[in-house]
C-alpha cells in the first residue's frame, strides 16, 4: 500500500469514526435527557401523592418516610449517571475536534473550514469551542447532572428539616439546619462534577 493509498484509508476510517461518535454523542444526550425527566416526573408524582395525603395528618409522616428516601435515592443514582455521561459526551467531543483537525490539517488548505478545531488544540479551548463555549467551572453548573444535584440536594435538606422536626428542634433551627445541609450537599456535588471532568493538559 502506497502512501496515497494509506491516506485514503485513513481519511475513510476517520470519516466512519467521526460518525460513530456523533452517534454515540446523540445517544449519551438523549440517556441524560431521558434519566433527568425519569427522576423529574418522580418528583412530581411525589408532591402529587403529598398533596392527597396531607388533608390526613396521620399519613404525612409514613408518606414522607416513605417517598424522602425513594427520592433521594433515586436522585443521587440518577445525579452519578448524569456525570458519567457528560464525561462520557465530553470525551466524544474531544475525539471528533481531533478529527476535525486532522481533517482541516490535511483538506482545507487556504479555506477556514474545521478552524476552530485547532485553536488551542489538545486543551478544553478547541473541545468548547465546537460547541460555542468558552472553557470554565462555571460551565459545568450548567449541565443536567448539576440540575438533578441541585434538585436532589433539596431534598437530602428537606429530609434533614423534617427528621430535626420530628425530634423536637424548632421549627426556625431546623430550617436553618436543613439549608446548611442542602448546601453542604450540593457543594459536594459540584466538587464530585468538577473531579470527574477532563483536566485540560493546558492548564
Amino acid at each position: 500500500m502506497d502512501d496515497g493509498e494509506r491516506e485514503q484509508a485513513l481519511l475513510t476510517a476517520l470519516t466512519t469514526e467521526h460518525f460513530v461518535l456523533q452517534t454515540s454523542r446523540s445517544a449519551t444526550v438523549a440517556e441524560s435527557v431521558g434519566r433527568a425527566t425519569v427522576f423529574l416526573s418522580l418528583l412530581s408524582a411525589g408532591l402529587i401523592g403529598l398533596g392527597f395525603v396531607s388533608s390526613t395528618a396521620a399519613l404525612v409522616k409514613p408518606y414522607l418516610a416513605a417517598v424522602l428516601p425513594t427520592l433521594v435515592i433515586t436522585g443521587t443514582l440518577t445525579f452519578l449517571r448524569l456525570v458519567q455521561n457528560m464525561v462520557e459526551n465530553e470525551l466524544d467531543l474531544e475525539r471528533i475536534q481531533r478529527i476535525r483537525a486532522y481533517y482541516h490539517r490535511k483538506l482545507a488548505a487556504e479555506h477556514d473550514f474545521f478552524a476552530d478545531a485547532v485553536l488551542g488544540e489538545g486543551t478544553k479551548r478547541s473541545t468548547w469551542s465546537a460547541v460555542g463555549n468558552t472553557p470554565g467551572r462555571v460551565q459545568l453548573l450548567l449541565t443536567a447532572a448539576a440540575l438533578v444535584g441541585a434538585v436532589n440536594a433539596l431534598l437530602v435538606g428537606l429530609s434533614v428539616t423534617l427528621l430535626l422536626g420530628l425530634a423536637g428542634l424548632s421549627s426556625g433551627l431546623a430550617i436553618g439546619l436543613g439549608a446548611v445541609v442542602a448546601l453542604l450537599a450540593f457543594a459536594a456535588e459540584v466538587v464530585y462534577i468538577n473531579r470527574q471532568s477532563i483536566a485540560d493538559p493546558g492548564q
